[in-house]
């Protein structure tokens, strides 16, 4: 079977990407932590997955197959020269959610390595087009990109199930968090 086209994602992919998102986290135990209730997950889910499109659009580090169909969403390193900071965001979601997704984020990023990488922050394929492989292309064009910059690639992962896929795909488990839930973090050193 042939893997149709990668591209990289422009603002008009958005809608696309999300919806593929949304579905294909319905089940994803980080995502379901941030966001159990079964009618708010939808919307939640989407300024989620649309927050960090936007976040990374304009970086060319967005690549999908079919404008969305399959998606990795990839954080270039970070510029030594820029601000530690993150810039405050107006928050899509009421106290306690926000209060969830902040202390995730907060914890992920604290055991993060402290070199540069590039970070694998989402990768999803939507479930009608499941089992084609497009994940692992998608995956493999920000491995060549950072192999290019001759920098490792990172990973966090909540599902337990694709620890093994991943390692199948180069990655190795670096280390893991116990809480909010059981998280593993993965490297693949540059080829």
């Amino acid at each position: 079977m042939t893997t149709p086209e990668i591209a990289i994602a422009t603002p008009v992919d958005r809608a696309t990407v999300v919806d593929t998102l949304v579905a294909a986290f319905v089940k994803d135990p980080v995502l379901r932590c941030l966001f159990p209730d079964e009618e708010t997950y939808p919307r939640y889910a989407a300024a989620f997955f649309g927050q960090l499109f936007d976040k990374r659009v304009h970086r060319s580090s967005i690549w999908t197959i079919r404008g969305g169909a399959s998606v990795a969403i990839w954080e270039p390193p970070s510029d030594p020269s820029a601000p530690a900071h993150r810039s405050p965001e107006i928050s899509p979601y009421p106290a306690d959610v926000q209060a969830r997704v902040q202390s995730y984020d907060d914890v992920v990023h604290d055991a993060l390595p402290t070199f540069p990488f590039w970070y694998l922050g989402v990768l999803g394929t939507h479930p009608d087009s499941a089992g084609r492989g497009w994940g692992r292309a998608v995956m493999r064009a920000g491995l060549a990109r950072a192999a290019a910059e001759g920098l490792p690639a990172i990973l966090e992962t909540s599902n337990p199930g694709n620890v093994e896929l991943y390692r199948r795909a180069g990655w190795e488990v670096l280390g893991s968090l116990a809480e909010p839930v059981p998280t593993w973090i993965m490297q693949q050193p540059p080829r």
